[in-house]
């Protein structure tokens, strides 16, 4: 191996710590530094300088994402073909918008990858039947609706991959309230939640004394209401962060069709699978959508060679790769 080469592949390498880190936040994003710091045999001060350093350069973000599925809200996927010229504009323009998450450019460039979630019938017949029609530059929308989780959403990922012990995570697993389980919450979010959750989606580690400030409620009132949410599942915890931290840099957008008999076990196994970090049944041409990431384009070629294409009642897959990431949870700069 050249030296060039070697250089690479050392620059290539995750930082051991680093993913300890993101998958004790994955289990708990919420967790007190101290918490993290005896779990991994380190001090305080060296998981929050870390922490900050990542944060600060764009790689980490923490924040709390509604649970459209438990709250028993629409949910669509959204491809549209377009122009190359209007690609990338037609992203960030959605990207901006509060309904929208996992934008990605597919396809050379040439289509708009979105998943949507809208708030109200009107907004999600503005979007799909005004809009994104009169759109210039959009040549093909295809909007598929999505029926069913297989994996994802509160499902951390880093659970595949990361390298905490079982001992590890149970004591970082975030537990509950004994109070907020006695509740047993119902899965909704009251209009009065909304300044509590608005705070959370632009910083899943706001302090208890900020949560306050933003809501009006007291400190008591807040921890009651937050544990009550996350109890529930109407919101959870999640983290974004850059996939070069775990030495992952290839990402691909797979439509999957399956006989109608085979999808929820096909599903099923597709959770499973290491190179799986989303998988959903949809409705539409194909019937399962999911993400796959991986360490190279030869080992996305071996997963779809290989392990997908040996899976029983696969009958086809369409395979788009990701040229670019334009928002995962939030939009702002993304690096892969």
């Amino acid at each position: 191996m050249g030296s060039a080469a070697m250089e690479s592949a050392t620059l290539d390498a995750p930082d051991p710590f680093d993913v300890k880190l993101l998958q004790a936040l994955e289990l708990d994003g919420r967790a007190p530094f101290s918490k993290i710091a005896a779990v991994l045999g380190v001090s305080d001060q060296t998981v929050a300088r870390r922490y900050r350093r990542l944060v600060s350069d764009g790689s980490l973000r923490i924040v709390a994402v509604r649970d459209h599925e438990k709250l028993g809200q629409d949910q669509w996927m959204l491809r549209l073909r377009c122009a190359p010229d209007g690609a990338d504009a037609i992203a960030g323009a959605l990207a901006r918008r509060p309904d929208t998450s996992w934008i990605g450019l597919t396809s050379g460039g040439t289509e708009v990858v979105c998943c949507t979630r809208p708030r109200t019938r009107t907004d999600q017949d503005e979007l799909l039947l005004a809009k994104l029609p009169r759109t210039p530059h959009i040549v093909d929308i295809r909007a598929q609706q999505m029926l069913h989780r297989f994996f994802g959403g509160p499902d951390g990922w880093l659970m595949k991959h990361g390298p905490l012990g079982d001992d590890q995570i149970a004591a970082l697993r975030a537990k509950p309230p004994a109070s907020a389980a006695r509740a047993k919450a119902p899965q909704r979010i009251e209009p009065e939640d909304e300044p509590l959750v608005a705070a959370l989606e632009q910083d899943g580690r706001a302090t208890y004394p900020e949560l306050q400030q933003a809501t009006g409620r007291s400190e008591s009132a807040v921890k009651r209401r937050l544990a009550a949410l996350i109890a529930s599942g109407a919101i959870y915890i999640d983290i974004e962060y850059a996939n070069a931290l775990i030495g992952l840099h290839v990402g691909a957008m797979l439509w999957i069709t399956t006989a109608p008999r085979a999808l929820d076990p096909v599903g099923k196994a597709l959770a499973s699978h290491p190179e799986i970090a989303h998988a959903t049944a949809v409705a539409g041409p194909s019937n399962i959508m999911a993400t796959a990431v991986t360490r190279d384009i030869p080992a996305l070629y071996a997963y779809l060679s290989g392990k997908l294409g040996r899976l029983e009642g696969v009958q086809h897959v369409e395979t788009a790769p990701y040229m670019r990431r334009v928002k995962q949870l939030t939009y702002r700069p993304y690096l892969r």
